[in-house]
């Protein structure tokens, strides 16, 4: 396992003049921000805040609830194991295991002058690991196979190590269980959660992704990528979690490498006039990489997450590059890949990647 700083609250680099630990007032678990919750921080647009994001694999209750247990059986010593989550393992945080989800989301934040109509801009400046170790797990009879995995009674947790393969950091995994790590993936942390609250007065769950974001799960958020969100309520209310080390497209089993990240973002407020100019009418969330225009769309359904992403993607090209509908459909399906970016989260999401080079003749 790569010898590194555990990130430990208060703890290590922390890139930006706002810090957000991730504290029992500072989280929501299970549950996602709406419009009655207050902002646990309030920030100008333009401020990059550096926040503390736990994974929930280690501290849920088919694991023990004691991630310093969990993990020692895995041969983390006790102080390779967050405190912030160790603390919240063992608190009596009220969280109904059978309707609420698992994962900890960091927030909400409070973004001055965000009003619905606008877009949220986040843009992820840094993201660095807090711990050198992950979980990926298969339980509930989730994931792509619900009716074969798990193949035995109870939940399926694979322990993955950050390990150092020829001066690369990659994640490490054994063949079978009991076997030494002898398989090894590329890592591209991001965060699986990243979005704003909804109105009204309802925490939605934490595991199905809407037009509010939430549980997108789209690996392309890594360091220097930005997501739009439609504004649903004033001050924005943004919120982040889920932390991933790495996963494939699809996240197929269930979850990705979780591990706690130590993330640095940027939030910034763009008028309801000036977006609608830019993008278009978003109804959900848009990634922008260095190469790339992400549409998504969503649904339980994946045929009508592929046409809502198509929809998405038309409209873009139409109030970005001023294509024509006809014309904006053809090119999409010439030259735009159509990614699956989780089939787990009840809902089912889609992204497309519009190629921005291909219009800069």
């Amino acid at each position: 396992m790569l010898e590194m700083d555990t990130l430990q609250p208060g703890a290590g680099p922390i890139r930006a003049a706002v810090y957000l630990p991730a504290t029992a007032g500072s989280i929501l678990w299970g549950r996602l921000p709406c419009s009655a919750d207050v902002a646990v921080l309030e920030i100008d647009a333009g401020t990059e805040v550096t926040i503390d994001t736990i994974s929930h694999e280690g501290i849920l209750e088919d694991q023990g609830r004691d991630p310093a247990a969990y993990f020692a059986t895995h041969g983390v010593a006790r102080a390779g194991v967050l405190d912030d989550a160790v603390a919240l393992a063992a608190s009596d945080y009220p969280r109904d295991r059978e309707t609420d989800g698992p994962h900890v989301s960091t927030g909400p934040i409070g973004v001055r002058g965000a009003t619905p109509g606008d877009l949220l801009k986040i843009t992820v400046v840094e993201l660095l690991p807090r711990v050198p170790y992950g979980v990926i797990s298969n339980r509930h009879g989730r994931g792509a196979l619900p009716e074969e995995y798990p193949r035995r009674a109870g939940n399926v947790s694979v322990f993955a190590a950050v390990e150092d393969r020829g001066g690369v950091a990659v994640g490490t995994m054994a063949r079978v269980a009991g076997a030494p790590r002898s398989v090894a993936f590329a890592l591209h942390p991001f965060l699986g959660i990243m979005g704003v609250a909804v109105a009204g007065t309802e925490r939605p769950h934490s595991v199905p992704p809407g037009a509010h974001g939430g549980n997108i799960d789209i690996s392309l958020l890594t360091v220097g990528s930005i997501l739009y969100l439609p504004v649903q309520v004033p001050g924005a209310l943004a919120y982040v979690g889920d932390p991933h080390f790495a996963q494939g497209d699809g996240e197929v089993a269930l979850t990705a490498m979780e591990a706690s990240l130590r993330a640095t973002l940027r939030f910034d407020v763009i008028p309801a006039a000036e977006a609608l100019d830019e993008f278009g009418l978003l109804a959900g969330p848009l990634v922008e990489t260095a190469e790339f225009l992400v549409p998504t769309g969503m649904s339980p359904d994946l045929d009508i997450a592929v046409q809502n992403c198509v929809r998405a993607a038309i409209g873009l090209l139409e109030a970005r590059f001023g294509m024509d509908a006809e014309h904006a459909y053809a090119y999409l399906s010439a030259a735009t890949d159509f990614n699956i970016s989780q089939v787990v989260d009840l809902v089912k999401g889609v992204h497309a990647r519009i190629r921005v080079e291909d219009f800069d003749a």
